[in-house]
């Protein structure tokens, strides 16, 4: 279901600790990611002061994903090489705004801008092949799978496959 309301991306703003601290903390999306620590607020509140906003300095971009004036999740550019002109693309949708096109937009509006005023050569995701949503999500944006890594993500007690994702 596609919405017509439209995604807007933004820097973040300190009145973003909340939605960060619930994100960081969903312990059902540490299996996707590469983190199985709670963040505190005082931490994630250094990480908004300390960012610059600027991916050449931070070698990351966090951008909040807005509708209208609601905040409904995060989109990132992590792991930025300037050598070789590459960056991770991770994002997170709140719950009840899922699976309606907000993702999709929200994703190609950075890939807009990693492209055209980043200048970055290659994006990629690592996704879990389970997350059929972030797979075809990432396809549709014109992703290709190009590897299978084995047993790369373990959950405490069995390793699981990720699918490695590129966007030339």
């Amino acid at each position: 279901m596609t919405n017509k309301k439209c995604v807007r991306l933004r820097a973040i703003e300190p009145e973003d600790l909340e939605l960060m601290y619930d994100i960081e903390n969903d312990m059902s999306l540490w299996n996707v990611g590469s983190t199985n620590v709670p963040y505190s607020h005082f931490l994630l509140q250094e990480y908004i002061t300390r960012s610059t906003g600027d991916i050449y300095t931070d070698k990351q971009l966090r951008l909040m994903i807005e509708v209208g004036q609601q905040t409904i999740g995060i989109i990132d550019l992590i792991a930025y090489d300037p050598r070789h002109n590459r960056a991770e693309v991770g994002i997170v949708i709140k719950e009840p705004f899922r699976n309606q096109g907000y993702g999709t937009q929200a994703l190609r509006q950075l890939m807009d801008y990693s492209l055209q005023v980043l200048h970055i050569h290659q994006l990629y995701a690592y996704i879990s092949p389970d997350n059929q949503y972030s797979v075809q999500l990432f396809r549709s944006a014109g992703f290709q799978q190009t590897a299978v890594l084995k047993d790369w993500l373990f959950n405490g007690e069995t390793y699981s496959d990720v699918l490695f994702m590129q966007f030339f």
